[in-house]
Formats: C-alpha cells, sequence, structure tokens
C-alpha cells in the first residue's frame, strides 16, 4: 500500500514573513490613501470657497457694493460700551445665504431684528455645508456664545447657539474692533511701508473703518478695491480647532475664544467671531520689535487669523472669486500687501 500524503500547511515563520509583507504594503499603502483622501477633502474646500466668491459677485451685482461684514446699529441702547457692537449683528454670511442656494433659511429672518430674537433661534443653528472644510477636525456643533471671562452671554433670551463656519472674511491689514469705539478717531497706527501714523478713524454712525473689504456696517465698492481684485484677499480658511468663527454674526459683548491656548493667544472681541486680519497690526509687535504680520497657520494661533489644517497652507479667496493655495511659507510682506485693498501697494509677488 502507498503511504498516505500529509497535508501541507504553512509553518510559523511562513506565517510571519506574510504578516510583515501586508504590514510593509499596508504601509505603503496608506500614506497614498491618506493623500487622496485630503486632496479630495482640499478640492472640496476649494469649491466652497469658489462658491462663497460666486455668491459675492452675485450679491455685488444686485446691490452694488460688498455684503457688509456685520451689522451693527451702533445708536442702540443695547450697543456694547467698550467696542460698540451692537444688534441685529447679522454677518456676511448670512447676507450672502439667498445666493447660496439657502434662500428658504434667509427668507425666514428677519434682518431688522437682533441674531438672537427668539424667533431665529433654530434658523441661526443651521448647519450650512458651504461654509464648512471637509479637512477641518473640529466641533462642529453650534457654539455657545461667551464672554472675555467664558460665561454664557445673555441678551435676555437664554444661551445663544450659533452655527459654526470655517470661512472667514478679511478685515485687512490692522484689527480695529477691540481697540475701537466712541471715540471720534480710533488708535493711531504705524505703517510699515511708509513708517508714517494712520489713525484709524469712523463715520459718522461710529462704525469701523479698516483697509480690508469686510468691516463693521462697511459698504465697500468694487471700485474701492485700486489693489486690484485678483491682488486683494476677501475670505480665508479658519479651523474650529482653533477657535469659534460663525457664518451667522456678531453678539454684543460675546468674545471668540481659542481651542487651544498659546503664549500670544486668547479671547479676543466679537468681531472675530465673522472677521480676521493679516496684519501688520499696530498694536503686536515681534520679538524683534516689528509690527507682526500672521498669515495663513502662523504660529502665533491668533484667534484673528487664518489657519487650515490642510498640510502645508490653505486655500483663500481672492476679490475676483479665483481660489489659490497659500503655502505656509508665503512671503510676510506679500501677505500683507495682498491683506488691503487700497494702499497702493504694488504686489512685490504672488500669493
Amino acid at each position: 500500500m502507498s503511504k498516505r500524503s500529509q497535508p501541507s500547511a504553512f509553518t510559523l515563520v511562513e506565517l510571519l514573513v506574510v504578516i510583515a509583507i501586508v504590514g510593509v504594503l499596508i504601509a505603503l499603502l496608506l500614506p497614498a490613501v491618506q493623500a487622496a483622501r485630503e486632496a479630495a477633502r482640499r478640492s472640496q474646500c476649494t469649491n466652497n470657497l469658489r462658491q462663497i466668491g460666486l455668491a459675492t459677485q452675485n450679491y455685488e451685482s444686485a446691490h452694488k457694493l460688498l455684503p457688509p461684514g456685520y451689522v451693527a446699529d451702533t445708536r442702540s441702547d443695547q450697543r456694547d460700551p467698550d467696542t460698540w457692537d451692537a444688534p441685529p449683528g447679522w454677518g456676511w454670511g448670512a447676507h450672502l445665504l439667498p445666493y447660496l442656494e439657502e434662500g428658504v433659511v434667509s427668507l425666514a429672518m428677519r434682518f431688522d431684528e437682533p441674531i438672537w430674537a427668539p424667533g431665529h433661534a433654530d434658523l441661526v443653528r443651521t448647519t450650512i455645508g458651504t461654509f464648512l472644510c471637509p479637512s477641518a477636525s473640529g466641533p462642529t456643533e453650534p457654539l455657545v456664545v461667551r464672554d472675555e471671562a467664558g460665561a454664557e452671554v445673555d441678551r435676555g433670551t437664554g444661551p445663544i447657539l450659533l452655527a459654526r463656519s470655517h470661512y472667514v472674511a478679511s478685515h485687512g491689514q490692522e484689527s480695529c474692533w477691540g481697540e475701537c469705539g466712541a471715540t471720534a478717531s480710533g488708535p493711531v497706527f504705524v505703517d510699515i511701508y511708509t513708517s508714517e501714523t494712520v489713525t484709524v478713524t469712523h463715520n459718522g454712525d461710529v462704525s469701523l473703518v479698516a483697509d480690508g473689504p469686510f468691516y463693521r456696517n462697511s459698504k465697500t465698492k468694487y471700485a474701492e478695491v485700486t489693489d486690484g481684485l485678483s491682488k486683494t484677499i476677501f475670505f480665508g480658511e479658519h479651523s474650529s480647532l482653533l477657535s469659534e468663527k460663525t457664518w451667522v454674526g456678531v453678539v454684543p459683548g460675546a468674545f471668540t475664544h481659542p481651542g487651544f491656548q498659546s503664549p500670544e493667544n486668547g479671547p479676543d472681541a466679537a468681531a472675530t467671531l465673522v472677521l480676521v486680519h493679516g496684519g501688520p497690526s499696530g498694536g503686536e509687535l515681534d520679538i524683534t520689535g516689528q509690527p507682526i504680520i500672521h498669515p495663513v497657520n502662523f504660529p502665533t494661533y491668533h484667534v484673528g487669523q487664518m489657519y487650515s489644517e490642510h498640510p502645508g497652507g490653505g486655500n483663500v479667496g481672492l476679490g475676483d472669486g479665483s481660489v489659490r493655495f497659500v503655502t505656509d511659507d508665503v512671503s510676510l510682506i506679500v501677505w500683507a500687501e495682498y491683506s488691503s485693498i487700497g494702499e497702493n501697494e504694488v504686489a512685490s509677488g504672488e500669493l
């Protein structure tokens, strides 16, 4: 009789070799898969900013000016005594809703009433997909509006919850919100290019005036963007991992709080719920004594700067509706030049 053959099987060594090969293949493929996913997320983020830029152009076509950074009746007895922020508070994002196919939400809003009015409670918590970047890993649930100490702001209607946004509008170079109030003229800054002193002034209703396209009660026209629409930053990213931002608007007495602390980061005035600035800021100096310019992802990590979770940089939307990916190592001077609308700088480079 022939000897029965024994069934073959893997030895322990062979099994370990197979496991090791599979592990190496996974290690090689995983970065490629992650890179592909991030490329898709970045593409979606780029598309979001294009939609916001197109909506802005359509708004300008209908109204002959850009949407306001946010609206405040500075004559109101509900105004904040320090910043003069006041109701109704609606921000640039809320004004763009009809042009982002969100007309149903917009029509239900009363823009002559405060954003914290009881009838707006559900509306202002509405998540708008166009305002969310898929690469942002921070909170997505509505934020609770808080004061500087972190307590809930109560405007007589209980806790105020506002839907988040991962996109912000550019206030310009200088930050003119916490420092500017009821005075006839605002703080004095030193222009980084000319070394001349510049006084930030107010118009008749004590609105702030900035050198960027969006600020409180702004009514910027394309003709005022004399530096060129393709040379001016209008919008950019700001992940909720760094701080709280909303598409809804501003509540008097509120503060934006950072998601994580850094030596130079802390709460900032309510305007930073919807606006950021690029610098140079006259009130902030670096270790060499020079005004701070903070482009996207700059390690000051201010609540009032742009911040993205895309590797290597972040997207910005320019005045002509185009979107560019700005790397972390962008020239600080070029960033500052692109942050203003009419300082007559000749851009020394591309973003």
